[in-house]
């Protein structure tokens, strides 16, 4: 027991909000025998902070004897003299929770002339090593329990080991294959798993957590009524958010190169040069070939004569990729330089992207109505609660995971003892939780995660775009966050109303919630036809749901895996429609990005190695383009 509290302490990343470490996770060791049955709702509509548990389906187990709830609760560090009492009190047969409960209450509302080294015996218990909960006593005093627990938890996570693979979850899951593949088979998941906790696990799954990451989540907290589906679900975001944390939690001009190489072997010829030798370095102002708002427009460039060939191509990941990631790309889509650009230079979240595209970069326009500059722009209602201490006019990444209702209780407290400003280590404590998880004030104190439609707003998608139709919100936050910033997309992509003004064929691959399409249409150019390749169900509903909406004259055709689109089919398509006039899209970037620790493998990545089918079902189109113009 005391080996798996050390270690959730020194991954506190993970557990953000468990403060009371020791209590809770004895509770749970003991309660491991016990079933519950969650409500869970088949519409998938549940918010992640409401969920609230039914009574138990099945009898509790059976009460152990006292002799061996004296020798396990011994095992699990606690005094014997506070577990005799606690029995003695409460007599041998009394519930397990209400003797550890008795116990804890000793160990924390000690006698002030003993409190001391009943502290320092407290969190040695907990794992703490006895140097630095001394200090922390001295520096905090020892009636300040919480204060000492989050120095101590503080320190270790800043001194934590590289996580080992064998002890921590690899939160890599595919946020589309295996999501859409986990909601398409709930009841056969869930019937694996066993009775004490299958029922959160459906639920969480419902949620759209993978199982993965939902049993993992159920492992490390364990079961019971003390374990609410919100703790779980607490768990699991803390996690999501630490593989992702480098890209929104760092300054927007902060980069992270990561020295790890891992490259498969390409499939065109290397370049000649020497200078080709050299790894992209990711530029500073992050503004491309140039952005509206900012100087340093670039309206000329020479492309290698193979990319000057039709059709057009547009692919899109993330900046921030391990190095020799970008060269890779570069090499297999002709040797076409990346053009990186933070959308923090054109609206008010930063949004670090590289594209490799073919298109012409002079005559570019932004798009109507251009997006708002600023936080306060976007949000105006916020000016009124705005602290003048938050001098923040940016947001970070937009992602897949929201901050709890725990967390920003936490900002509350933190923040309510004092009437004017607060003092300088509270604020650095609450700007620093604001800039990581995204908050935005909404009321004196009251800082509150931004909802999916004020995403939507930031991203450039209209209001109630990823709304209903079966989504639940952390589905709306999953595709979200893994969606195109759309006003950036059409500047790029506006070079393409006077080439196709009667209307453009598109083959879009891994098309999320139809960023691309978004922008076409904002754009107001006409899409004759539209080949979408999207493993998510509901992310092809929404797409569809959005054609229909808009009144799209032309033909939208779907498929679910780009690994089912042959080369005949393409060509088949392509004869059908007359070719395609832009292949667009951004394969998936889970191995690529920056806060995963455990498989940042690169393009060798079970997901992201799904760019080399962008590559070949763009060799394919353009070979048939050629030859169909030849005839």
């Amino acid at each position: 027991m005391h080996g798996f509290v050390r270690n959730s302490v020194s991954n506190a990343n993970l557990c953000d909000g468990l403060v009371q470490y020791r209590v809770l996770f004895v509770k749970l060791f003991m309660q491991a025998q016990d079933s519950a049955d969650w409500n869970s709702d088949d519409d998938l509509d549940l918010q992640i902070d409401n969920y609230q548990s039914s009574p138990p389906s099945s009898p509790p187990a059976a009460v152990p004897s006292s002799d061996e709830l004296f020798a396990t609760l011994v095992d699990m560090g606690f005094s014997p003299e506070n577990i005799a009492r606690a029995i003695d009190e409460h007599g041998p047969n009394a519930d397990t929770v209400v003797i550890i409960d008795a116990i804890s209450k000793y160990t924390v509302n000690c006698e002030a002339s003993s409190s001391k080294s009943k502290t320092i015996d407290h969190f040695l218990a907990m794992g703490f090593e006895e140097e630095k909960v001394i200090k922390a006593i001295h520096e905090h005093g020892e009636d300040n329990i919480e204060e000492i627990a989050n120095a101590l938890i503080s320190s270790a996570a800043e001194e934590s080991p590289k996580i080992k693979e064998e002890e921590d979850i690899e939160w890599s899951e595919s946020d589309d294959e295996k999501y859409a593949n986990f909601l398409s088979s709930d009841d056969e998941k869930v019937s694996d798993s066993s009775s004490e906790n299958g029922n959160q696990l459906r639920s969480l799954m419902n949620m759209g957590f993978s199982e993965l990451e939902a049993s993992l989540a159920i492992e490390r907290c364990g079961t019971g009524e003390d374990v609410s589906i919100a703790d779980l679900a607490d768990f699991i975001c803390a996690a999501q958010i630490a593989r992702e944390f480098d890209e929104f939690h760092a300054d927007p001009e902060e980069q992270k190169p990561n020295v790890k190489k891992r490259r498969i072997e390409p499939r065109r010829e290397p370049r000649s040069s020497a200078a080709d030798d050299e790894p992209l370095r990711l530029p500073n102002p992050m503004i491309g070939f140039g952005v509206p708002n900012e100087p340093g427009l670039i309206t000329q460039r020479s492309l290698p004569a193979m990319a000057r060939m039709p059709p057009f191509f547009y692919y899109e990941n993330v900046a921030l990729a391990p190095k020799g990631v970008w060269d890779t790309i570069s090499s297999h889509l002709y040797d076409v330089p990346p053009e990186f650009v933070d959308s923090k230079y054109i609206c008010a979240a930063a949004r670090k992207r590289g594209y490799v595209h073919n298109l012409p970069i002079s005559g570019r326009y932004q798009v109507q109505p251009p997006p708002k500059y600023t936080i306060s722009e976007a949000f105006p209602l916020t000016k009124k609660w705005w602290p003048e201490w938050d001098k923040r006019t940016k947001l970070n990444c937009i992602l897949t995971v929201n901050a709890s209702a725990q967390l920003t209780n936490r900002i509350r407290l933190a923040l309510e003892p004092y009437g004017g400003e607060p003092p300088e280590s509270k604020k650095k404590y609450v700007i620093e939780q604001c800039k990581k998880w995204n908050l935005v004030w909404v009321g004196k104190n009251k800082a509150a995660p931004l909802e999916p439609d004020e995403m939507e707003t930031l991203l450039g998608f209209p209001r109630n775009h990823t709304r209903g139709g079966g989504m639940s919100r952390t589905e709306r936050l999953k595709s979200l966050g893994n969606s195109f910033q759309v006003d950036t997309v059409a500047y790029h992509l506006s070079v393409l109303k006077p080439l196709f003004p009667y209307g453009i064929n598109v083959l879009s691959l891994f098309t999320g919630i139809g960023g691309g399409e978004v922008a076409l249409h904002r754009l107001q150019i006409p899409m004759k036809t539209v080949v979408s390749v999207e493993i998510s169900a509901v992310n092809r509903n929404i797409l569809k749901d959005f054609w229909e909406q808009t009144n799209q004259k032309g033909t939208l055709i779907e498929f679910a895996d780009v690994q089912d689109l042959s080369n005949e089919k393409i060509v088949e398509l392509m004869k059908q429609f007359g070719g395609f006039d832009l292949v667009i899209g951004g394969s998936p970037c889970n191995n690529l990005a920056g806060g995963n620790r455990v498989s940042r493998s690169g393009l060798e990545g079970d997901q992201s190695c799904l760019f080399y089918e962008y590559c070949r079902i763009l060799d394919v189109v353009r070979e048939t383009t050629k030859t169909m113009r030849r005839s």
